[in-house]
């Protein structure tokens, strides 16, 4: 009787030894290198330097024979190639064309730029230049700068006129600045437990606003410098404020506009000072009743400001308006079941809108980009790019020729020179040669699609295999989160490997990544289910999907689902043991935000909103740490000033209450970049331990 319980016992574990070899020293070489597989790719997307306001520009390309440097003449579509932009400067015959062409450019430096002290500000008919002195505005004479006017007296530390936001006139006759009430903002301390400059710990502090604090208020103020006199404003409104800020003065002087976020999100203003009366117009005036998408709004003034140009969601899905100057629509420009992701240039002379769309072909996947135009009058609707793909353009100066490169996950790169006009293409570029990737044993990720929560809402993702996949063997599945609502996050662009997730597939597994519900770039009503339930992270439909996918493909073992993410995503991979750990069964959370009154107050403000209620507590991983179920490994850095590594430590100390069992990887002198071959190590071991059920290789 014991001998065949045994046998029962080893037949039951037959097919897990069948299906999942023993992971090797070897697998873990592979998948450590498995990003070199980058460099049998040439040919790839073209990507554009105009040369000035000309209608020429350059390009590399990575060819079998090394790089390869091409000018073209997007008039005629003439290529011409050298080793290097020396020699293509000889085929240019205007030098300004040749300095352009051979210049090195430095980036930009945001925050070099914002560290500069705060500089007088010269009045347009450069007589005056207005300061701040002891929290006070001044206009002094730059002639004579004993001849000083201070326009206030009423400053003070943490009251002040501030230095950032001056703004004359073009008459020079008028001064808008704002008025800050100040506050202490948080700090959070972190500590660096191993410096390299000395043996003892280093405290160190960030300023870090979290949400519900106190925050610093803006208000704009008006000054008549030709009467000396300051014009009262009724500024009420704008205190229970997320931001303000000044957005410019009118061509002729007669208004100056500010841009205005109430707390919570729910309420937008462009609003309009006049300069003589100091009344104050809304231009725009959005009200809703979850979230306003601040980040993502596109305005455009039109006619020294009597129209505008705005992007609003007001009828479900996001689309251009044309706004006059009292507050009210005069057009919408498109509509339909789709959106518009951004405008890229606007053509006055000729009326015309050029932007980027997505989501109006029914047989696409709706994230993908494509280049459109359209009359400002609503009519011409245009796509440039009509090829069913993820679409790059980068345009001429005057807009008149566009450089194209397009691809999708499953489909590499082709790039092409097309005239703005109507779309035609100029000239082929490149097209992508993978050959090497396929003799190499490379698997093409697939695109795949099936419903989300509803039945109905289609639910777009990519699965990753391994080169060494066996369609007769059984693989667990993991899935990479990301369900930050701030965007849509599976990649429609083509590349050899998906890093993380591939490396992690060379170990035996099928890797996924999905964009659930909750996240970006699809209707309102789609995005609108993060609102003030972080928690959902689209798991429903991400769950649906998953299951739809083993059911076409029995490979993918939904019975063997584990899930892994950064920041956002490390909230999510938690969040899948305490609401869904029927279905996954490990994670691995790095740096995650498990508790969103734990995070910065910019990003979980905006999408649980204020003032801080319920909802936050009920979608707190902290809170819910109790409801663990599953295979848990949280890893996080003690420098971290992204997200307050408190916010792990605290998850930890619940889950030591809760008498639940997990693993920790805390480490020193790590910031909220983590992805290196240590803590990578550690996931991957991680995974194949409790998915595939077997002890890792040794380390070296």
């Amino acid at each position: 009787m014991k001998t065949h319980w045994l046998a029962c016992c080893l037949l039951l574990l037959l097919p897990w030894a069948a299906v999942n070899a023993q992971v090797t020293k070897a697998d873990y070489t592979r998948s450590d290198s498995i990003l070199n597989l980058e460099k049998h790719v040439y040919h790839s997307a073209v990507r554009p330097h105009w040369l000035g306001e000309s209608h020429y520009f350059w390009y590399q390309s990575r060819e079998k024979s090394g790089m390869v440097f091409y000018l073209v003449d997007a008039q005629s579509g003439k290529k011409q190639q050298a080793k290097d932009k020396e020699g293509l400067a000889q085929y240019l015959k205007d030098e300004a064309l040749k300095e352009e062409l051979l210049r090195e450019r430095k980036p930009f430096n945001w925050w070099e730029a914002r560290r500069e002290p705060a500089k007088p500000v010269a009045s347009p008919d450069s007589l005056w230049e207005a300061y701040i002195q002891d929290n006070n505005l001044h206009v002094r004479s730059r002639k004579d700068p004993k001849q000083d006017v201070a326009l206030t007296m009423d400053g003070i530390r943490n009251y002040y006129y501030s230095d950032r936001m001056i703004m004359w006139s073009p008459d020079s006759k008028k001064i808008a600045t704002v008025r800050v009430r100040d506050v202490e903002e948080r700090r959070i301390p972190l500590l660096e437990s191993h410096p390299a400059t000395q043996v003892q710990p280093i405290l160190q502090w960030r300023d870090y606003a979290k949400p519900g604090d106190v925050i610093p208020t803006s208000v704009p103020v008006l000054f008549d410098w030709e009467n000396k006199k300051q014009i009262p404003l009724e500024t009420q409104l704008y205190e229970n404020q997320f931001s303000l800020y000044l957005t410019g003065w009118r061509e002729d002087s007669r208004a100056f506009t500010f841009e205005f976020n109430q707390r919570g999100h729910q309420r937008y203003i462009v609003g309009e000072v006049n300069a003589t009366s100091g009344a104050i117009t809304h231009l725009v005036d959005e009200q809703v009743k979850t979230f306003f998408y601040y980040n993502w709004k596109y305005r455009y003034d039109l006619n020294d400001g009597r129209e505008m140009l705005w992007i609003s969601e007001r009828d479900g899905w996001r689309h251009l308006y044309l706004f006059g100057n009292d507050g009210q629509v005069k057009k919408q420009i498109t509509k339909g079941e789709w959106v518009v992701r951004n405008v890229d240039y606007v053509d006055e002379a000729n009326q015309t809108i050029y932007f980027n769309a997505s989501g109006f072909n029914k047989d696409e996947d709706p994230y993908h980009l494509h280049y459109c135009c359209i009359r400002m009058d609503g009519t011409g609707f245009k796509d440039l790019t009509p090829e069913k793909a993820n679409h790059e353009v980068v345009a001429s100066a005057d807009h008149k020729y566009l450089v194209d490169a397009y691809s999708r996950a499953d489909m590499p790169y082709v790039s092409v020179l097309r005239r703005a006009s109507d779309g035609k293409v100029v000239a082929e570029l490149e097209k992508s040669d993978i050959s090497e990737l396929y003799a190499a044993g490379w698997k093409m990720p697939e695109v795949f699609c099936a419903k989300g929560r509803d039945g109905k809402t289609d639910i777009w993702g990519k699965i990753i295999r391994p080169t060494t996949f066996d369609e007769s063997k059984s693989y667990p599945v993991v899935e990479m989160i990301y369900a930050g609502p701030h965007d849509s996050h599976v990649e429609k662009y083509f590349r050899a490997t998906d890093h993380l997730c591939s490396r992690l597939a060379e170990l035996g597994f099928i890797v996924v990544k999905i964009d659930g519900m909750g996240t970006a770039n699809r209707s309102k009503a789609f995005h609108d289910v993060c609102w003030k339930n972080l928690k959902d992270a689209g798991f429903p439909d991400r769950i649906a999907w998953i299951k739809a996918a083993a059911q076409k493909y029995p490979y993918m073992d939904a019975s063997r689902v584990g899930i892994y993410g950064w920041s956002a995503g490390g909230q999510n991979a938690l969040a899948a043991l305490l609401w869904h750990n029927d279905f996954y069964k490990v994670a691995v959370a790095l740096c995650g935000c498990h508790d969103n009154r734990m995070d910065k107050i910019w990003w979980n403000e905006q999408w649980m909103g204020y003032p801080i209620d319920k909802s936050y507590s009920e979608s707190s991983n902290v809170d819910n740490a109790w409801r663990l179920k599953g295979k848990l490994l949280l890893i996080n850095g003690e420098l971290d000033d992204n997200v307050d590594p408190a916010s792990t430590l605290q998850v930890v100390s619940e889950l030591m209450k809760a008498n639940k069992d997990f693993d920790q990887l805390y480490l020193p002198g790590k910031t909220h970049s983590l992805g290196g071959p240590f803590e990578m190590h550690k996931m991957h071991d991680f995974f194949v331990r409790h998915l595939l059920k077997q002890d890792p290789p040794a380390w070296d």
